[in-house]
């Protein structure tokens, strides 16, 4: 009796090991998958404390002397959501499914500046360029946790300031969706490395 036991403990653990490893791709893995995706499965949901778990891995993208400008505002509540989906001009349709939508925004004069000014001929746009790392890092943290993201440009900025009270020395960046993916999309054509890779 206490050798099948121990078999079908092993074999629970040994399930339970490979379940486990299914569940954490590798970083290739991450990077070949992610998509932008247009089209949400409607049954699916994602809780704050997931929510949670992929803004904290914002924190580690590197930023302007780790000034850390990104900010983000988050609609979970289906109220909060629909308004949102109502301020992204032509994604709406594609986004009525996700069940979170992320607003980006950077602070103003942080990034990019030496006591106050411009430290060089890019300014503020350092800001953005850090906004864009904190993104990059969510949305790979997304893609490993199995959810799929959209980043969105298309939006209207003074609606969103004001349904989230968002300072004005904040600049507003992106829309992100958040959820899962109803039907895997076409893989688009990257160009040839060499078109956009010079060696000296």
């Amino acid at each position: 009796m206490k050798r099948l036991i121990l078999t079908a403990a092993l074999a629970a653990m040994t399930v339970l090991s490979g379940w486990s490893q299914a569940k954490s791709p590798s970083f290739d893995e991450v990077l070949t998958t992610r998509r932008s995706i247009r089209n949400y499965d409607a049954t699916k949901k994602i809780s704050e404390a997931e929510v949670r778990e992929l803004l904290t891995a914002t924190q580690e993208a590197p930023s302007w002397a780790n000034l850390q400008p990104s900010k983000y505002y988050v609609a979970i509540s289906p109220e909060k959501v629909e308004a949102v989906q109502n301020m992204v001009g032509g994604n709406k349709d594609r986004i009525k499914n996700a069940p979170v939508l992320i607003v980006s925004t950077y602070e103003r004069g942080k990034s990019g500046f030496f006591r106050e000014n411009p430290a060089n001929e890019i300014g503020d746009g350092w800001g953005a360029y850090d906004n864009g790392l904190s993104n990059c890092y969510f949305i790979l943290k997304a893609r490993a946790m199995g959810f799929d993201t959209l980043i969105m440009g298309m939006r209207e900025s003074d609606k969103l300031r004001a349904l989230f009270s968002i300072p004005e020395n904040e600049c507003i960046m992106a829309v992100i969706a958040l959820g899962y993916r109803a039907a895997d999309p076409v893989q688009p054509r990257h160009r040839q490395l060499d078109d956009i890779v010079k060696f000296y």
